[in-house]
This record gives C-alpha cells, structure tokens and sequence, in this order.
C-alpha cells in the first residue's frame, strides 16, 4: 500500500495537520519539526498525491496548453511540434505538467477561457494559432489568469507573448529579392485574421517603399499557411501579374505549394521565377532547390513561452519576448 500522510503523521508523533503544512512549505511549523518530517517521508518512501496538494496549496504544478482547430483536417504544421518540444523542455526542470486544450470557435462560445483553465486546474495557459475574431480573444485581454500568447501581441498585468519580429523579418527577406534586382515582387500571406499576416505585409511594404518601388494591392494575396494555398495562389498571383519575378511567402508550407504549381506551370526556379518563404521547416533544406526563407527558432519560442508563463505565475511582469530571426540564403532566388 501507498504511504499517506497519516502513517507519516504516526511515525513523527505529529498530527496529520502538521505533516500536511510541513511537506508543503507552511512557516507556522518550525524548521527543527520540518526536517524530521521530511527525513521520515523519505525514510517511508513517501510519494506526495500532485492533485491532492494541489487542492490544499492551489498549486497544482500544472499549466495548459490551448491550440486552436489543431484537430481540423489539414491543420498539422511543422511549426506546432517544434513550439511543443521547446515547452515542454521549458517546463521540464520546474517539474511542471502540461494540459493539451485544442479548441475552435465553436468550443470558445460554448466554454469560457476562465472555466477551461480553472475547470482543469493549470495555474497558467500558453495560448496559440487563435484567430483575432476568436472568442477567447476578448477574454484573453482581461484575464487573470497568468497566459502567454504565442505570435499574439497581447500584453496586460497577466498576459505576456513570445514573437520573432516579423515586420523585420519580411522586411529583410524582401530586401533580399529587391537586391538580387526583382522589382515586380509578389507576397502570398497568410489569412487576414492573423497578427503575423499584417505584420509581415508591413514588412514588405516597408522594403518596397525603402527602394522607391510603389506598392500594388494586386500583388498580395492572402490565404491559409498551408501547401494547397500557396499552391492556388501561385498559380493565380502569376497568370493575372505575369510581369511579377519573384515571390515572397508568409510561410514555407505555402512556398512550397508554389514550387508545384510553378512545375505544373513549366516554370523553373529560380530561372523563371524566385521563391521565398519564411519559417524554416526542415523540408525548406531538402527539396530542389534548397528553399531560402527566413528562419525562425520555434524551438526557442516554446521554450521562453514555458520559461515566461513560470514567471508570470510567480508573480513577475509579463512582456513581449522577441526570439532572433535569421534569412538564411539557398538557391530558390536568383539574380535578374
């Protein structure tokens, strides 16, 4: 049988009261007192129940993990596993558990933010891929709950965020094609109801007008992220703009749908037409050509959202973490 406090309780000559405020750091029991409970615990093999203590200190070791439509057929992205493996190695030396919430727009209406989180009892939540339309969205601005939000700019006195900057980045990569000497530069972006997608068209927007080179609405399209929309936008973007010499991606998943449709177009990259894309994923590196984009360390992100969201809930002030970026050069874009 499992060790109890109370068998603790009966070995030290202490009631069951004192052993309990004892093991959970209380300072009404003396030092002297603590130490011989803990050496007894010890002694007994003893293995504290988490959700029990948790319920006695309000402190359950836990935090959640809220993605949105992960479940939606088509939504995997390489970007989620690498965002996940940094949390967790974020969480892993303060012995902190993480809660998988996957929700949608529907599920939002139907639960509360406050009552997924409380319901569950996490002490904290890291929050990505909501829609700025998302319910949780406006509940997220005024909660207390310690949250941080992933490429989400939401900062109050619980909710921070974690976000490579992504006006600079796009600025950057822009920068590059307008040096190679494109002109006549395309922009396939993500969805308009995400942050990233009106940040990183700021960023484009802002290389061109550095460059003296006028903006054109028509150049810019927006989609999903995904393989298929960059796929359909390509295809689109360049029977409408044929002029258009280069094309720079919000993402590598749809740079990568571009470079089929640009096959299934008979156009070659980068001889008829350049590509870009942004995020780094490891196929970037492995098709042909090698796909230049701008590198972000997702890794790293998960892991400072783990690390900020700890510190949040031990009472620091929440910020805006920016991660590095970097473009990294391969053979997708050429000089014109």
């Amino acid at each position: 049988m499992a060790v109890t406090i109370k068998d603790i309780a009966k070995y030290a000559g202490v009631s069951v009261t004192t052993v309990s405020r004892a093991l959970n750091g209380y300072p009404d029991v003396s030092e002297e007192t603590r130490e011989r409970i803990k050496k007894i615990a010890e002694q007994l093999n003893y293995t504290p129940n988490s959700i029990a203590r948790g319920l006695v200190t309000n402190k359950t070791h836990t935090v959640g993990l809220v993605v949105s439509e992960l479940i939606k057929p088509g939504a995997y992205h390489p970007f989620f596993l690498e965002v996940l493996a940094g949390i967790k190695a974020g969480l892993r030396k303060d012995k902190y558990d993480l809660i998988l919430f996957t929700v949608d727009p529907e599920s939002q209406d139907a639960t509360s933010y406050e009552k997924l989180c409380n319901d569950r009892k996490v002490e904290g939540a890291i929050v990505e891929g909501l829609r700025l339309s998302d319910p949780y969205i406006k509940e997220i601005e005024k909660t207390q709950i310690p949250t941080v939000l992933i490429d989400i700019p939401i900062l109050t006195d619980k909710v921070g965020y974690v976000s490579s900057d992504n006006v600079q980045a796009a600025f950057e990569a822009t920068s590059y094609l307008i040096k190679l000497g494109h002109r006549n530069i395309g922009f396939i972006n993500g969805h308009g109801d995400a942050a990233v997608s009106f940040e990183r068209l700021e960023g484009y927007k802002k290389a061109l007008e550095k460059n003296n080179i006028p903006y054109k609405e028509e150049y810019v399209v927006f989609n999903d992220f995904t393989q298929e929309g960059g796929y359909n936008s390509f295809k689109t973007l360049v029977f409408e703009h044929p002029k258009i010499t280069a094309v720079f991606h919000a993402s590598d998943l749809m740079a990568i749908g571009s470079f089929k449709a640009a096959k299934d177009l008979g156009m070659k990259v980068p001889d008829d037409i350049s590509i870009v894309g942004f995020d780094d994923i490891e196929l970037a590196s492995l098709i042909t050509p090698g796909l230049t984009t701008i590198r972000q360390d997702t890794f790293k992100m998960g892991y400072n959202a783990a690390k900020h969201l700890l510190s949040i809930i031990k009472g620091e002030k929440p910020q805006h973490i920016l991660i590095p970026h970097k473009l990294v050069i391969r053979d997708s874009a050429r000089k014109i």
